[in-house]
């Protein structure tokens, strides 16, 4: 399998070969658990205080006196500590104890990821996940992107590639988020747009683009290629990204 090459203006420069791992056969199901697992480590534990609602000097009044068998203050009548009363403890409160990490083996955890970059040169696939662009995929660019410093210049690439409609696209889809999550350091709602994998370094002048991850090889997982656990984002390669992904293979 080849792929174009492609300078800075668009143009063909050579063609290279794929390495195997863009040949992996589809598995929706294992990036799906692959991308859960790795979302499950970042859920942060929370519970109860064990003795909530039962730091009372309430005690049951015993039978024979034609009311409720259940604990009452000391010197009153008002039920305390069960979880019918006023201030009582929850019935089935939240623990910390309780695991939240799911957990994947190694092997699948491999092959999900070898299936999502191979996934990413799948047109119809990048296209139900609503990415825009011109073109055939994979989008392989020389290794000078990976030199450029200012962020007019990444989107005049990404223009020549055909492809910074997709950056507009994600750019336009940002909204205040519904609920108490405004609050909660997570205000604003956007779609991601393109991934841009190089070898060496991330190319930080993406970095303010909108909906733009930029990473190295080394910094790949399940969930940069399959944001929501769909698999087909739109993937920008640089040519010595792909020679460093036959490690992968």
């Amino acid at each position: 399998m080849k792929a174009q090459v492609r300078t800075l203006t668009g143009e063909i420069a050579h063609e290279v070969d794929l390495p195997e791992i863009f040949n992996e056969e589809y598995r929706p199901d294992l990036i799906k658990r692959a991308v859960l697992a790795l979302q499950s480590t970042r859920f942060q534990p929370h519970g109860t205080d064990p003795y909530a609602g039962m730091r009372t000097s309430a005690e049951s009044w015993g039978s024979g006196r034609g009311v409720a068998q259940v604990p009452r203050i000391k010197n009153s009548s008002k039920v305390a500590r069960v979880p019918q009363a006023t201030g009582g403890r929850a019935a089935h409160p939240p623990k910390v104890a309780k695991v939240l990490v799911k957990e994947i083996n190694r092997k699948e955890k491999q092959k999900a990821l070898r299936s999502a970059i191979a996934a990413s040169t799948s047109p119809d696939l990048v296209r139900e996940r609503g990415h825009l662009f011109e073109g055939d995929l994979p989008l392989v660019l020389e290794d000078r992107f990976e030199e450029i410093t200012r962020t007019g210049d990444v989107i005049a690439a990404l223009s020549a590639l055909g492809i910074y409609a997709d950056v507009e696209r994600a750019k336009a889809s940002r909204k205040v988020r519904a609920g108490r999550g405004t609050m909660r350091g997570r205000r604003y709602k956007q779609r991601k747009s393109v991934l841009i994998v190089t070898g060496n370094e991330p190319l930080r002048a993406a970095r303010n683009l909108a909906g733009v991850d930029a990473v190295t090889v080394n910094q790949l997982n399940t969930e940069l290629l399959a944001p929501g656990t769909h698999a087909g984002r739109l993937t920008v390669w640089t040519e010595s990204a792909i020679r460093r992904l036959e490690e992968f293979s």
